[in-house]
């Protein structure tokens, strides 16, 4: 699948990326292989494998809850596109409560 420049430019900017026209091409090239591998996935006849929800056997993965050292809040905020009082600032994910 071979993908425009312009799509790259808006995959990158979702990502907040900031790339150069040499590394916009390099990516395109790059997302249009991985898109090209993963459409042969299509292509593979599924209909006598049953659905699964998980591949593994796990039974249990919770665990304690630790506090472990993490970065500076300023660091953080330094890399959050709205903050306030300290606080991330994020799109409201309810109207109403």
């Amino acid at each position: 699948m071979k993908l425009d420049l312009a799509t790259v430019e808006h995959v990158a900017a979702l990502a907040r990326l900031g790339l150069t026209p040499e590394e916009m091409e390099r990516m395109r090239e790059q997302l249009s292989s991985v898109l090209d591998h993963i459409s042969m996935l299509e292509e593979v006849d599924t209909n006598d494998i049953p659905p699964t929800a998980q591949v593994i056997e796990l039974q249990s993965v919770m665990r304690e809850d630790a506090v472990e050292p993490s970065l500076p809040r300023e660091l953080v905020l330094l890399n959050a596109p709205r903050h306030e009082d300290g606080y991330i600032v994020v799109k409201a994910v309810f109207d109403q409560l």
